[in-house]
Formats: C-alpha cells, structure tokens, sequence
C-alpha cells in the first residue's frame, strides 16, 4: 500500500472520494470537503491510501486548526488537559466522523488501511509541533481505530437518526408508538394553521437566514456568532453546494422568521442549522422545523432516515430515533511526536 497527503480535493477526482464517502455522510463528501476548504481558520489536506494498481483504499481529511469557533470542536472543552491537538483527523464539522475506507475491504486490509492512516495524519501533526485527534466518531469508527490509539474512546455526546419507513409520511406516523401519533397528527395540524411554509435553495435566503441563525446562536451563549459570521458561512455553504443546500422555512407575510437547513445525500437526510425568531412563537413551530417538513422532503427525495444529530435527545426518542454514542480518540505526545507549541 503507498500513502499520500495531497492539498486540495480538486486534485483527486470526485468519483473516487464518492465511492469511500457516500456510506459514510455528508461532512465527508467531495462537494462538502472543497467547500470547507474555504474556511479561513483552519487549513485542509487529505491523506490517501492506494494499492499498488493506483486504486484509492482509504482516506481521512487533515485539519490543521488555527482558530476554532466551535467550542464543541475545542480540545480545551472536551479533552483531557494533558491533551491539546491542532489537528482534527476527518470531518470537522457535522458531529459525525469516521475515516473512510473502500466498501468490501477484508478486515485484515481494513485493519492496515486504518494503521497507515494513523501514521500519516501522525507524520502531518509533527511536521507542524502538534499531535491529531478524531472527534465525534460513530460506534464503529472508535472501535475501528481505538487498538491503534494511547487512549481510550472518550465519550462526548449520542447521536439521533430516525429511521422513514415505508414510502411517505404516514408510514412515518404508523411506525410511532399510538400516543405518539395522535401528539404528531396535532402538532403538525396546529402548526398548518398558524403560519405559511416555503421551500428555497439556500442561495435565495442565505441573508435571512443567517440573521436568524446568528439570533439563535447568541441565544445559546455563542457570542462570537454574529450576524455577518452567520451570513458568511451560510454563503460559502450555499456556493460550494449549490441546489443540495435546500431550506423549508415559515414566514409570517414576507418576513422569515424560522427555518430550517438540509441536505439529502446518500440514503439519508442530513439536518444542517434549525433556528427561529424566539419574539414570533408559533404553535410547534420547532419540532415541525426540525422533524416533520424534513421527513416530508426525505419521503419525497427517497431517502430512508433523518439524521438529527446530538442533543435534545429524548425528543428525538419521542418521534422514533435511534441513539448511539458518538467518541473522541486523540493522539498523545510522545517521542518523536512533539505536543502542542
């Protein structure tokens, strides 16, 4: 097998990052990860693994961070004291993380492909005085990389994903335990009755849009998350993704005020940002935002779940998702491999 580190994603082609991404999400597609690449606070490389025909076995994006606006992508607030890595190995943003491997690899292959992995994203850390860590990582992905790692998988949140069964959103409603449809049914009437809905590409909205995020995101104590941060990420998101940034938003005449952001890719449907007008409550206004006028788009598009993501989490029970916890593995400093500077 030979490893390389390669700067941009426009230098490999789509369909060959496709193929190890599309089972493994949206924050680790090509379209994603070249939009990202615009991100002035961290720098991207990508670490490629092929056998000796050129075929692409294994790859990982490596971030070198120079400013995190998250917390929850923050060494300092999630890891260990001890540990204070700079670069994130995989997706940095999206809470859902895994390294990507060729689909039908033996696990003897899967196991080497994993381990020069490591090495490389290791190698990329100490040429910059720093060490690599992967965060949010699904189930599998800890258990994957966890032998080859210091450290045990740290614990950092659960993750939502609501299985779409069936064919439309009645099969949705069927699938709930009865209690649970009839709130359902409720919700959803009261809050067809209280407030228009229009469907946009994010392109069209990314100013009224980013308003209201940047509202919902102070509300949460994120100060750093202003209204000109807000609409210029929304704007870089909508020009590296074009028509598959779709927004469903509620308006009161011709004014926004709550809206929510999506992707539908691969099998599933990706929740983006949720946020609403907090001076203009609506009947459910959020949990037809956040579950239902997606689930209805999901049906429409094909696709068989949601993915709501972390937090909130009982809720998410309530409308029949399905938990699993998601990791942190870091990588310590050691000989050879300097700590941070």
């Amino acid at each position: 097998m030979i490893t390389s580190v390669v700067d941009s994603l426009h230098d490999l082609p789509a369909a060959q990052w496709e193929h190890l991404a599309r089972p493994a999400g949206l924050y680790l597609s090509h379209r994603w990860l070249v939009g990202e690449e615009q991100d002035p606070t961290a720098t991207s490389a990508y670490a490629l693994v092929r056998d000796r025909r050129g075929t692409l076995l294994a790859a990982a994006p490596l971030h070198l961070v120079r400013d995190e606006p998250n917390d929850r992508y923050r060494p300092g607030t999630v890891l260990p004291p001890h540990l204070r890595p700079r670069v994130v190995a995989g997706a940095r943003r999206g809470y859902h993380n895994t390294p990507l491997t060729r689909p039908g690899l033996a696990p003897a292959d899967r196991h080497a492909c994993l381990t020069l992995l490591r090495d490389t994203a290791r190698r990329f850390a100490a040429d910059h005085g720093t060490t690599h860590w992967w965060p949010y990582l699904t189930a599998r992905a800890a258990a994957g990389l966890a032998p080859l790692y210091p450290g045990r998988p740290l614990h950092l949140e659960d993750d939502a994903v609501i299985p779409l069964p069936g064919t439309d959103f009645d099969d949705y409603v069927a699938s709930l335990p009865a209690r649970r449809r009839a709130h359902v049914r409720r919700e959803r009437r009261e809050f067809a009755a209280a407030l228009p809905v229009r469907r946009h590409l994010l392109a069209d909205c990314h100013e009224e849009a980013g308003t209201l995020l940047a509202g919902h995101q102070q509300g949460h104590g994120h100060d750093r998350d202003g209204v000109a941060a807000m609409t210029a990420l929304l704007s870089r998101q909508a020009a590296a993704m074009g028509t598959e940034a779709r927004v469903v938003a509620a308006h009161d005449g011709d004014r926004m005020i709550a809206f929510c952001l999506y992707y539908h890719y691969g099998a599933t449907t990706w929740i983006r940002a949720v946020a609403h007008d907090r001076e203009h409550p609506a009947p459910h206004l959020y949990f037809n935002l956040m579950y239902y006028l997606p689930i209805e788009d999901a049906y429409a598009h094909g696709t068989t779940a949601l993915h709501a993501g972390m937090t909130t989490i009982e809720a998410k029970r309530r409308r029949g998702a399905r938990v699993s916890p998601l990791y942190a593995l870091a990588d310590e400093p050691s000989a050879g491999h300097p700590g941070p500077r």
